[in-house]
């Protein structure tokens, strides 16, 4: 197989590349790669290597709103102090592979991967993260929980790359919920997976919410569905359960050789159960 590397020194170059050829494939950092090629499954093509571009390099400017650079990777976040204000990105950080995959891997490439089972992505959909998308005449942004289109189908275009994530930063009195299910505790895949964040007032009712799951639709999924039949009530055993129930109509999981449709199926009701009743 032939594999060709670009390696661009600015953004506006790799911009620039990109308009001239959109097969060009972005490569950050490049954690899928050995995967795809030891499959077979990688057709030859030409990478547009990011790494040297320092317009994309980490950057964790907090305000009221978290930026991450297109190459901010899991560690960067695990030992930046924006985890006490984002502690779901933490979390969901610690659960990405080992660490070695951890100082490669980004967080932009775990959107442009578009894996069902994507760990970072709940975390950053959960926050209402935007993803930024810059081409040789544009920048725009689109909200992270609008991105995913179908299996691996994206609202980007083939001239565009991701340039950075802007995550809000929630105001006092959000709690938040992130719980991975998998074959082992770390280094796993995910059979089914919960990131979640809600606001009650003080008697309890849910003000608002965010519930998002992995590895039970063709995508990472934002249960807005079941998000609206809580929003608005107060938070008792009854809600929980038609909670429980509801978010069965939203999800679409299948058997593969992981786990089963059935087995999915249960386990997210008992984390929908696990993330409200936790509340009390």
């Amino acid at each position: 197989m032939n594999f060709e590397v670009v390696t661009p020194d600015t953004l506006d170059t790799a911009l620039d590349a990109l308009a001239s050829d959109p097969h060009l494939v972005p490569l950050a950092g490049a954690t899928d790669l050995m995967v795809y090629l030891e499959a077979g499954t990688l057709a030859p093509c030409t990478f547009l290597n990011l790494q040297e571009l320092s317009e994309l390099k980490p950057r964790l400017a907090l305000n009221d709103s978290l930026v991450l650079g297109a190459l901010t990777t899991y560690r960067d976040v695990r030992l930046s102090p924006v985890k006490s204000r984002l502690p779901m990105l933490a979390w969901a950080a610690r659960e990405v592979g080992v660490l070695a995959i951890q100082s490669r891997g980004t967080w932009a490439g775990n959107i442009a991967n578009a894996s069902p089972a994507a760990d970072g992505v709940p975390a950053l959909m959960a926050y209402d993260a935007e993803v930024e998308l810059g081409s040789k005449n544009r920048r725009r942004r689109v909200p992270l929980a609008a991105f995913y289109r179908g299996y691996k189908q994206m609202d980007r275009r083939a001239d565009e790359l991701i340039v950075g994530i802007h995550v809000p930063v929630p105001q006092p009195g959000w709690s938040g919920y992130y719980r991975k299910v998998g074959t082992r505790r770390f280094q796993a895949i995910s059979k089914t997976l919960l990131a979640g964040r809600i606001l009650l007032d003080a008697g309890r009712t849910v003000k608002d919410i965010r519930m998002v799951f992995a590895s039970v639709a063709p995508y990472t999924l934002r249960a807005v569905q079941t998000e609206n039949l809580i929003r608005g009530r107060q938070l008792t055993p009854d809600v929980i359960e038609e909670a429980a129930q509801a978010i069965q109509d939203e999800i679409h999981p299948i058997d593969d050789i992981r786990s089963t449709e059935a087995y999915r199926r249960k386990v997210t009701s008992n984390l929908v159960r696990d993330f409200l009743g936790s509340r009390f």
